[in-house]
């Protein structure tokens, strides 16, 4: 599994529930920040760095406790090419601390109709910082709902991709609910990643329907 803010709970408890499931925490992300404020991430807020710093000790202190291997380094609204510096300074701090641990640093571009003002947008965009920043536990969030709605091409994008992926995620498009409908064909895009050598956990990182349980059954179709 994988969780977005788990900071309010103790990191024992979270252990506890993993190892009674049996299951792994696989990524988590740093925090938003001021949300009623309207921020969505710091990692690209010229002046917060101070505060990214400390967000990004936070995730990585938290998934090291509950062993997890990845972080998502939300990088907030913001534009500009000092935006962009300061995202690739930050996500060298990140990465270098992060490093001690063994965890892998993941960026991931947001549609701008969910996420309105986002920094990151594009896979093209993240590939450049990628390859700016130059560490080998910095990688690609490549979720699909997102990128189909930015920039469609998914097979193709997978395939010159692959190189930099870290994490793979799904939900249908354009409503985000159970990934067994709307304009994406999971069974294709599953092939595709097979084809590809992709071996890794895939995120189902959608909005259920009519609850959780009963919107399952889309699993057993595309096993």
């Amino acid at each position: 599994m994988e969780c977005y803010w788990p900071y309010d709970t103790p990191t024992e408890e979270v252990n506890a529930a993993l190892a009674e499931t049996g299951l792994a925490m696989l990524g988590l992300n740093t925090s938003r920040g001021d949300v009623e404020g309207g921020e969505n991430g710091l990692s690209a807020l010229v002046g917060g760095e101070d505060e990214a710093h400390a967000a990004i000790d936070q995730a990585i202190a938290y998934a090291s406790a509950i062993n997890t291997p990845n972080i998502h380094v939300m990088a907030g609204f913001a534009s500009g090419n000092t935006a962009h510096q300061t995202f690739v300074e930050n996500l060298r701090y990140a990465t270098t601390q992060a490093a001690e641990h063994d965890i892998t640093i993941l960026i991931e571009p947001l549609n701008h109709h969910d996420a309105p003002g986002y920094f990151l947008q594009t896979s093209a965009q993240a590939k450049t910082i990628i390859e700016e920043v130059g560490a080998d536990n910095l990688k690609l969030m490549f979720d699909c709902y997102h990128l189909q709605i930015m920039e469609g091409d998914i097979s193709r994008r997978l395939a010159a991709l692959m190189p930099i992926i870290g994490h793979v995620q799904i939900a249908s498009v354009p409503d985000r609910a159970e990934p067994e409908s709307g304009e994406l064909d999971y069974g294709y895009v599953f092939g595709v990643l097979e084809e590809l050598g992709y071996e890794e956990p895939i995120g189902a990182e959608y909005k259920p329907r009519d609850g959780t349980d009963s919107g399952l059954g889309w699993f057993d179709s595309l096993r």
